[in-house]
């Protein structure tokens, strides 16, 4: 059963993302990263790159030759991926085969629109009967 994990009231909602990325790889996790775009994809990767000076996230593009020995994979489409047990959802939708997962992570920003989203996506989530959380990033900021 997929756990899904809500971390809202983010202020910088990729950068939340890059956060998240680098603890879950750290904790040993292998993440994939749906990204429903290529401007979302390709900013994500960038802010890869610059969120932490001095750090480094590994992560490929799902489709490269590296994808089977990096924890993050970047992708538009989640069928024929390398194992992996987690996926963060960059898209304003539920993602597609998201139950192959054991844990889905959605971030949600501070914009009424994506909040508005994102209380959809809870919803249908709960319907499923899926364990949800929610975790504050405003709260754990201050």
């Amino acid at each position: 059963m997929t756990e899904v994990k809500f971390y809202h009231n983010a202020p910088d909602r990729l950068r939340a993302a890059c956060v998240i990325t680098s603890k879950a790889v750290a904790q040993g996790h292998r993440l994939v990263v749906f990204a429903p775009d290529d401007t979302t994809a390709r900013a994500y990767d960038e802010q890869l790159w610059t969120f932490q000076p001095g750090s480094f996230v590994p992560h490929v593009r799902a489709n490269s030759p590296l994808a089977a020995r990096t924890p993050v994979l970047i992708t538009r489409s989640l069928t024929d991926l390398a194992c992996s047990d987690a996926l963060l959802n960059l898209a304003p939708d539920l993602p597609p085969e998201f139950s192959s997962f054991g844990m889905l992570i959605e971030i949600v920003g501070q914009a009424e629109a994506d909040r508005a989203m994102a209380r959809q996506r809870w919803r249908q989530y709960k319907a499923l009967d899926l364990p949800v959380t929610a975790h504050d990033l405003g709260r754990s900021a201050s």
